[in-house]
């Protein structure tokens, strides 16, 4: 049984892989997500990623079908109390920005499509520079103290707002962020490593990194004269141009060979191997993509595969 790892200050216990719910209500329908959540549950996942905003970019869809199909799928197991889930406010059409009323609001509409009276990981999705971080944090402290909310935490913010908002936090006894969500992968590593990897690190901070696989480019299925169905192709094949991602991708299929895994277990390896990462994020679309994902709970990689991937991404 693979052993599960503490989210930074808070009491959540996470699987090592956390599994991205983007896909669901969007690439993935009804039943093929609940066919995904039961064999990630069952290989011993717990902790499932989505935002209120999933997947308001398609077409008749209006934000929240993610969250819909996670609590339906919820209250068809019974099983709330065995799954951590994270969510996100800010970005979806009809709640956004941070002001603590939208914050509130935006809150009350995740619970009631998760069908839960309580969210375990809410993050601020995407920063809302307009709105002192007084009442950003303000506003997620009461949804702590009403019990709507477990912990908090924050994805896409920067170094300066992100340590203005810890500060904050200890000066006047309030919610703390307990975890970061940054871009961050073999290929996209300048953004987190470097003044926000400081403050995460400083802070005690879990990270949890989205586009753990470059929108699947680090799958290794993404090749020169490959075609691949899939609506990620576009910005994953663009890293199949640059001199990294082909360095990256020839590193990847030398450690995978040797190791006799997948190349995405390798490149989420390394990415969980990083200092502050505790659970990359990755999404499966169908079963059988699933323990390619899974594998980076078992694979550790050596100091000198590391090595190789760390240099060739450089």
């Amino acid at each position: 049984m693979t052993s599960l790892r503490k989210l930074g200050s808070s009491d959540l216990d996470v699987f090592p892989l956390s599994l991205g719910g983007n896909v669901f209500g969007w690439t993935a329908d009804e039943a093929q997500s609940f066919a995904v959540l039961d064999a990630y549950t069952a290989a011993g996942g717990n902790f499932v990623d989505t935002a209120d905003t999933y997947s308001a970019w398609v077409p008749g869809n209006e934000g929240g079908e993610s969250e819909t199909v996670l609590g339906d799928w919820l209250a068809a197991r019974g099983n709330r109390a065995d799954v951590v889930v994270a969510t996100k406010v800010g970005a979806h059409p009809r709640y956004k920005g941070l002001s603590g009323v939208n914050i509130k609001a935006a809150a009350d509409a995740s619970l009631r499509r998760l069908k839960t009276d309580y969210i375990d990981l809410y993050y601020t999705h995407f920063d809302d520079p307009s709105v002192p971080v007084e009442e950003i944090i303000t506003a997620l402290d009461e949804l702590v103290r009403a019990g709507k909310v477990r912990a908090i935490a924050a994805s896409n913010l920067s170094p300066e707002r992100l340590q203005e908002s810890l500060d904050l936090s200890d000066r006047e006894g309030l919610a703390r962020y307990v975890a970061l969500q940054p871009r961050y992968n073999l290929v996209s590593r300048d953004s987190y490593e470097g003044p926000l990897r400081d403050v995460a690190s400083r802070a005690g901070l879990a990270v949890v990194p989205y586009s753990s696989l470059a929108s699947g480019f680090l799958t290794g299925k993404y090749r020169a004269g490959a075609v691949v169905d899939s609506a990620r192709a576009g910005s994953a094949g663009a890293h199949l141009e640059s001199e990294r991602g082909q360095r990256v991708l020839a590193a990847l299929d030398e450690v995978a060979r040797e190791r006799g895994a997948e190349v995405a277990t390798v490149a989420l390896a390394w990415l969980a191997s990083r200092p502050t990462v505790v659970a990359p994020i990755a999404s499966a679309r169908t079963v059988e993509q699933l323990p390619a994902l899974l594998g980076v709970a078992e694979l550790v990689l050596t100091d000198a595969e590391l090595g190789r991937l760390t240099s060739a991404s450089g």
